[in-house]
C-alpha cells in the first residue's frame, strides 16, 4: 500500500476527478499526499507601449499564491488525510519526476484526458510521459466523460 501519494493537478475538472479515489485510498492506507500544480515559467508582462507592468518576480509570486489557493480548496476535499502543498515551474512532467522523487512518493496519481488516435501521438499526454518515465507505480485514472449518461 502506498504512503506517499502525488498527485499533480493543473486546475482542471479532468485532472481533479482523482481527487476522490486517491482520498479514499489514502484514508484507507494512512497514506500523505502532496498535491502539486506545475505552472510556467513567467515573463515580464508587457502594456502596449511597451512598459513593464509586471516583473518576472512579481508574476512568480502571483503564480505561486493562485496555485497555492487552488491547491488548498482541493485540500479541504482530502479531509483526515495529511497533505502537503506544493506549486512548481517548469515543464509539467519534468516537474512532476523531480517532485515524486524529492517527496520520496511511492505512487503517482495521475488522471488521462481520453485523447487517443493522432491526438495522442501528436500531442503526447503529460499522463503517459509521466507513466512511461516515472520510477515509481503509476495510477492512470480515466475519469467518465462528463455530460454523458
Amino acid at each position: 500500500m502506498a504512503k506517499r501519494i502525488l498527485l499533480p493537478l493543473d486546475q482542471s475538472l479532468i485532472a481533479e476527478a482523482v481527487v476522490s479515489p486517491v482520498a479514499d485510498a489514502a484514508r484507507g492506507g494512512g497514506a500523505a499526499v502532496r498535491l502539486l500544480h506545475v505552472a510556467p515559467i513567467p515573463q515580464a508582462l508587457v502594456n502596449k507601449e511597451g512598459r513593464v507592468v509586471a516583473f518576472v518576480d512579481q508574476e512568480f509570486e502571483r503564480l505561486e499564491t493562485e496555485g497555492l489557493d487552488y491547491l488548498r480548496t482541493i485540500e479541504a476535499k482530502l479531509d483526515g488525510v495529511p497533505v502537503e502543498c506544493v506549486v512548481r515551474f517548469g515543464d509539467p512532467v519534468e516537474e512532476i519526476l523531480r517532485e515524486a522523487d524529492a517527496f520520496g512518493a511511492d505512487l503517482i496519481a495521475v488522471t488521462t484526458s481520453g485523447r487517443s488516435g493522432i491526438s495522442r501521438v501528436a500531442l503526447g499526454s503529460v499522463a503517459e510521459q509521466v507513466f512511461r518515465k516515472a520510477s515509481v507505480a503509476v495510477v492512470l485514472f480515466h475519469p467518465p466523460r462528463f455530460g454523458t449518461a
